[in-house]
């Protein structure tokens, strides 16, 4: 049975796109829509939008066992457990199964993946904040890493771009570290949240607290994307989005690209090489392994998009081996597998909020708080002990089930706890740049291989001291704008964190200016391959401390429209 969607096989495109996430569906959508034939590859299995949803309806008493797993079914994900959330009945299945597809750690690393049509835009966070030249200049001020080629005005139109497309929900706040964009309306603070939030401004010169900025639709405003629809506040996200309300690519851009007639979706394709021509010194196309009847395929084309997902892509780049590039196609730095990258966490404070047991909120909004960077910004906020920022996540809700469970008897007053809400908690969960290492590095095992004969990833990074470091600040200082708020029993926290953890992995092929000190230039074409493109993760040459997934689709929005108009020259 044909493998092939939307069109039929062809001998040669193009275009080639290898994934379907967040990146490969701002790639699709791009190259189909300015003319290209586009071959688009997904190593996992077809997900239809809506009715591939298959939990999305379910009320938590549709789960057994309060929705917990068996445990032969988690001893199967360990690894995707770690996150704490992933294996949880009512979404687990969008999360891969570790034994089926291992990975080595030399010190702990938290890969977390999504191998299906959509990838992980359907289990994403939706956080989406603009960089500004704050990040884009810090590598080259503090002389760490290489610079950008890039800066924040080449960047900002495509930010344009991409947010008046999937719908970001925000506030307008005029902070140079945190440039404003293309909103939908904020989604609202609760009480306690708004309380706060008057606390800290009052207690902190140019901290703010905000709504955070996610892909969501907030409004009636007519999106282009499958029929999407405002949120509808059950906040259930990660099952999937019947309403389309946040973006994924399932939704919105595989849809677009679907619609011009130019896309064929080929799922169940694993990539694991780009073939090289010496003579022309251009990618002529890929290598594809089908995942379930292993048979081999090759497929042509004139521009490759790499947007597997950092991990993946760097993976692919390393096994392109030739006589041209014995250590991976475009890796003449040598820099291919290094500068791992992620979002540092699970540290801050919570506390009590006394005075508001006679408010409450309705729905279930899928969004909390931001408080975006304050540190390390000039002046009284530069830091001696640690460069970069952090900026925090969180929120205030309602139930304290201790109390409730704490009942004697299943009595009246047990009754009583459950049908009213508990007292009012404020959390403040802290994110925090990681600097670019070259120690911090993945490799490939050759000797462990996966079903498919492919090698296996090793991992080799962690945190270091300026890491550390900032974790101390960014653990205070929530307890500061806690007591500052009038909070009670506020407990401190600092949990274990390995990378990865933050499901952020970047940096394993980087953007830079000089093709012996990075893999990409800037226009996330492979230095030495031109017509090959990554725009994953992997091109990230610093982390800054926002979430990265709205930088991905703006720089591969910017790179495949580049490609459009390269091709149309004659230039790749």
């Amino acid at each position: 049975m044909s493998k092939f969607y939307y069109n039929q096989e062809q001998e040669s495109y193009d275009a080639i796109v290898v994934g379907t996430g967040i990146s490969g569906g701002w790639a699709a959508k791009e190259l189909c829509e300015n003319g290209l034939k586009t071959l688009v590859l997904e190593r996992g299995p077809m997900v239809k939008h809506r009715e591939d949803y298959k939990t999305a309806q379910d009320d938590p008493w549709d789960f057994p066992h309060g929705g917990e797993l068996p445990k032969e079914m988690v001893a199967r994900q360990e690894k995707q457990a770690r996150t704490g959330y992933t294996v949880k009945a009512p979404h687990h299945f969008w999360f891969v199964d570790d034994v089926d597809h291992p990975y080595n750690e030399v010190k702990r690393f938290d890969w977390m993946r999504g191998y299906h049509v959509g990838g992980r835009s359907i289990m994403w966070g939706r956080h989406s904040y603009r960089w500004s030249d704050l990040d884009f200049d810090a590598n080259k001020k503090e002389g760490i890493a290489v610079d950008w080629p890039v800066r924040y005005k080449d960047i900002a139109p495509w930010y344009d771009k991409v947010e008046s497309y999937i719908g970001v929900s925000g506030e307008l706040l005029g902070l140079p570290q945190l440039p404003d964009g293309q909103f939908e309306p904020m989604m609202e603070l609760n009480c306690v949240e708004q309380h706060v939030r008057e606390k800290v401004a009052e207690g902190f010169d140019g901290r703010v607290i905000t709504a955070g900025r996610v892909a969501h639709i907030n409004s009636d405003k007519k999106f282009d994307g499958n029929g999407r629809v405002r949120c509808q506040f059950r906040n259930r996200c990660i099952r999937g989005c019947p309403f389309g309300a946040y973006f994924s690519s399932l939704s919105s851009t595989l849809p677009a690209a679907e619609r011009t007639a130019n896309m064929t979706l080929r799922p169940d394709s694993i990539v694991h090489e780009i073939i090289y021509d010496p003579d022309t010194q251009k990618a002529t196309g890929v290598k594809v392994i089908d995942r379930e009847t292993k048979e081999t395929y090759e497929f042509k084309a004139k521009v490759i998009f790499l947007c597997a997902s950092a991990v993946a892509s760097t993976s692919i780049l390393m096994q392109s081996k030739s006589d041209r590039f014995p250590n991976g196609l475009g890796n003449d730095s040598g820099e291919l597998g290094h500068n791992i990258m992620d979002h540092h966490f699970l540290v801050g404070a919570r506390g009590k909020m006394d005075g508001f047991d006679d408010k409450y909120y309705k729905g279930r909004k899928p969004n909390g708080i931001y408080i975006p960077r304050f540190r390390n910004l000039g002046g009284a906020s530069d830091m001696k002990d640690f460069t970069r920022g952090y900026g925090y996540q969180g929120g205030a809700g309602r139930g304290d089930y201790e109390e409730m469970v704490a009942e004697a008897s299943f009595g009246k007053g047990y009754k009583d706890a459950v049908l009213s809400p508990g007292g009012w908690n404020m959390n403040m969960l802290a994110f925090g740049e990681i600097l670019p290492y070259h120690d911090n590095k993945m490799i490939l095992d050759y000797d462990q291989k996966d079903q498919w004969g492919l090698p296996t990833v090793t991992f080799d990074a962690e945190i270091k001291q300026n890491e550390l470091n900032m974790r101390k600040d960014m653990q205070d200082q929530a307890v500061q704008m806690l007591e500052k708020a009038g909070a009670r029993d506020i407990e401190p926290y600092d949990r274990p964190y390995a990378l990865g953890l933050g499901i952020h992995e970047m940096g394993t092929a980087r953007m830079g200016r000089d093709p012996k000190t990075s893999v990409v230039n800037g226009y996330n074409q492979v230095h030495t391959c031109k017509n090959v493109y990554v725009t994953d993760g992997a091109f990230m040459t610093s982390a800054s401390c926002v979430n990265p997934s709205l930088t991905y689709m703006a720089f591969t929005a910017r790179a495949a429209n580049h490609a459009a108009q390269e091709l149309k020259k004659g230039n790749i």
